[in-house]
């Protein structure tokens, strides 16, 4: 699968995820229960992976990373090394301000117990590979996570086994881009400190030392 793709709100490529959505919408008819747009600024030089999104999180809210613990560090960082006008994320209307960032996922609906298969991976490719498409020279990619790094890696028509997955690994991409990759910043790794908030915002931070030299 090698297409480009616009964001579809509508999109129903994957059974069980179109499924699941549906019984969610039923279950919480206030929520999005819909694919998942980006988030950010369209001209922007990093662009921010994740796996998908969270029950009571973006699948609720209907913008990446909003309304969940994960979205809690994760807006904190941007803040902190100047990509967002704030360091809070807590609802779509929050005033928040992406700068010179965009943030996405790898799969943009809710997967049953927050796994998506490999194919419905797959089948999200598209839409990552329209995301990447916008990154010129000196972009810098940070996956979220070992499926966001696969899956950017598989959007890139790259081999798996030539870049593996390290917190704090870098990768070349074509058209002199750069793959960073992070633990994600989920509950679990937060709170057995796998992942610190330190080790976090020093990926955040070297993004911001690449783009300043291009």
């Amino acid at each position: 699968m090698s297409c480009i793709a616009p964001f579809d709100l509508h999109c129903r490529r994957c059974p069980r995820l179109a499924a699941f959505l549906d019984q969610v919408a039923a279950d919480y008819p206030a929520y999005h229960a819909r694919p998942v747009p980006s988030f950010g600024d369209p001209a922007a030089r990093l662009l921010v992976v994740g796996l998908a999104p969270g029950m009571h999180g973006a699948n609720a809210s209907g913008r990446p990373f909003t309304g969940d613990h994960a979205g809690i560090l994760l807006y904190r960082t941007l803040h902190a090394c100047g990509f967002a006008n704030q360091p809070n994320g807590d609802h779509p209307e929050d005033g928040l301000v992406l700068h010179d960032c965009r943030i996405t996922n790898a799969v943009r609906c809710l997967p049953p117990g927050n796994k998506p298969n490999r194919q419905e991976v797959r089948n999200c490719l598209p839409y990552l590979r329209y995301e990447l498409s916008s990154l010129g020279p000196g972009g810098v990619v940070l996956a979220l996570g070992r499926v966001a790094h696969e899956a950017v890696l598989l959007a890139e028509d790259e081999r798996l086994s030539h870049h593996p997955f390290a917190h704090g690994a870098e990768h070349p991409l074509a058209g002199g881009r750069i793959l960073l990759d992070s633990y994600h910043c989920s509950r679990y790794n937060t709170q057995t400190r796998r992942l610190t908030p330190a080790m976090f915002s020093a990926v955040f931070q070297y993004a911001r030392h690449l783009l300043s030299r291009s």
